[in-house]
């Protein structure tokens, strides 16, 4: 599964960009998939994520009321609907799919994923 990330851009704090990530097969409707984000200096983290039925979905708390994780099947694409965005979540963020059954408590685990889009820098300004 190939997955393209695209959607960042620089914006002003405050506000809102939408991400998408592409995948490349028709897998994708089986697959789990998330947004993790990497500032520099630091460590990947988790952001968000979504199970393969759209029904299931987890957050890291500092977005939950801000940003909103989607897909579309049809499209094989998955959203990141990012709101009142902050200058500290300026970081390159990437997708991840995973083809494997993930219990909940897992879609934060970067290591559960098997596949990973190239990244999308998203700079906030002050």
């Amino acid at each position: 599964v190939q997955l393209q990330a695209s959607g960042g851009g620089l914006v002003q704090a405050g506000d809102s960009l939408r991400l998408s990530c592409a995948a490349s097969e028709r897998s994708f409707s089986n697959s789990a998939m998330g947004w993790f984000r990497q500032a520099p200096g630091k460590e990947r983290e988790f952001v968000a994520a979504i199970r393969q039925s759209g029904g299931d979905t987890s957050y890291i708390d500092s977005v939950k009321g801000r940003f909103t994780i989607s897909r579309d099947n049809a499209k094989n694409t998955v959203y990141l609907q990012m709101n009142s965005l902050k200058p500290e979540e300026t970081a390159v963020y990437y997708c991840a799919a995973s083809l494997r059954r993930l219990a909940k408590s897992y879609l934060a685990v970067d290591s559960a994923y098997e596949y990973w889009g190239q990244g999308t820098q998203v700079t906030v300004s002050s």
